[in-house]
Order: C-alpha cells, then structure tokens, then sequence
C-alpha cells in the first residue's frame, strides 16, 4: 500500500486494518450515529432504533471495593459532585450507586442494643432543606441516653403531625423511657406527660442529643450551615440522613 507522507510516496507494507461496528448497548441495534461528547469528553451516540443516548466506549465498571470506597465518601461531607470529581466517575453513577446501597440498609430499629428499664431519650428536631431555604426540612430524631443510638427519626415540617410520627416510629420497648425535649409546644400533645418533660439547653437533659445534632451537621455536607451541598430532592435527603444513622448506630 502507498502512503503520501512529507511531501513523498511510502510503500507500507503487511498493514492491517480493523473495522469495528459498534452496537447500540441497550437493543443491539447498528442503527446509530454520533452524538458528541459528555462532559468527561467521552464519545457519544443516538441510536435511532430505541432513542436512547449512551457513552460509545464506557469504561470497565468499577470494583467492589472502589465503589465501598465511594459509599463511605459519600457519609463524609463531601459533595457528590465533589466526590464525582476525585474519583473521576459520573454523578449519576454514584447516585445511583448509594439509592442501591441504601435501599438495601436494615431498619434502623435492626440497628438498636436492646433497651433498658430505667433508659432516657432524649429528643430534639434541626432545621433543614431540599432544593431551596424556602422548603424547609425538619429532621426529628429520638437518642438513647445511654447507648447514644438514634432510636428512631423522621423528616417533615415542624408541626404535631410530624411529632406524632416521631412516636409512632420509636419502637415499643423504648415508649415507656423518660424523655427530655426542648420547649417546642407540640411534644406535650403528643409524648405522655407522666413521662415527658420540657427543658433548657442549661439543665444537660439534652446534652447528648445536641452534641449528635453538632455531629450530623460536620459529618454531612448537606446538614452544614451555610454551603451549596444541599439536598435537590426530598429522596436523596431521606436516604443520605437514614445511611449516616444507620452507620452511626
């Protein structure tokens, strides 16, 4: 074979040339045409049989222990931009890596010692929000004094309706403990009052309680003030929060 090179014909001899034919990943189909590049600068394609857009040549999927490795990143404050960066894989993937991880997580009931008689909880609720300051996202949790577990929790606004689902979530064994709250007025409708009482910060009653809000708020980028971490949706927001307490417990 001849080949014009610096101005000058070159015999090549015994080349070998390859034809690849590339197939759409999700229905096999040839039927495809370049679509540009991602943001990654990897080649992209249409296909115009099934009209999905994918990567033309996606990398080998990652191991085992790199994608551990990327789940605990994500309980570590960063970003899941942040950590798509450091280790260069996709946002969605490692969405999508953590929805399967945490769908998968025990209740955070399985999670618990086994109660005491004469054990206290402690009870407290921080604000929170999804997408912008204006929805706010109240996270109510219950502690065991003296196992510093979370007990229960959930995320709502601050309203009787969302204290009532805070008790209906503390497991059985634990609703006759004596418990401690601020003084938030929706507590003393909903926690018995033989057993409930309201306090200051100054008294220490919730003391434990206010050290794992402090925790919560260094620990994930989305609880710290102030920051472009936050929540874009009320799923990730839940699945982020009961993965931290689960690993927590």
């Amino acid at each position: 074979m001849w080949w014009w090179l610096d101005g000058k014909w070159h015999i090549i001899e015994g080349m070998i040339q390859e034809i690849t034919t590339h197939v759409c990943h999700v229905c096999k189909s040839t039927q495809i045409v370049k679509n540009g590049t991602n943001r990654c600068g990897n080649a992209q394609y249409h296909c115009k049989n099934c009209g999905t857009y994918r990567v033309l040549k996606p990398k080998q999927t990652s191991s085992e222990t790199e994608r551990q490795i990327v789940l605990r990143a994500c309980l570590e404050r960063c970003s899941l931009r942040g950590i798509a960066r450091i280790f260069a894989i996709a946002r969605q993937t490692i969405a999508r890596w953590f929805r399967s991880y945490a769908q998968k997580l025990p209740d955070v009931k399985e999670t618990l010692l086994p109660a005491a008689p004469d054990d206290v909880l402690e009870l407290d609720e921080i604000w929170s929000f999804v997408q912008k300051k204006e929805q706010t996202r109240w996270v109510w949790t219950a502690m065991c004094r003296r196992t510093r577990q979370i007990v229960a929790f959930v995320i709502g606004d601050r309203s009787k309706a969302t204290c009532l689902r805070l008790w209906k979530e503390i497991p059985e064994e634990y609703k006759h403990c004596q418990t401690f709250s601020d003084f938030w007025h929706v507590y003393q409708y909903i926690f018995p009052v033989q057993t409930h009482r309201c306090v200051g910060k100054e008294t220490g009653e919730t003391a434990h309680m206010e050290r794992w809000n402090n925790t919560l708020r260094q620990r994930l980028g989305r609880y710290t003030r102030q920051t472009l971490s936050f929540s874009k949706s009320d799923e990730y927001h839940h699945l982020m929060t009961l993965g931290f307490i689960v690993q927590y417990n």
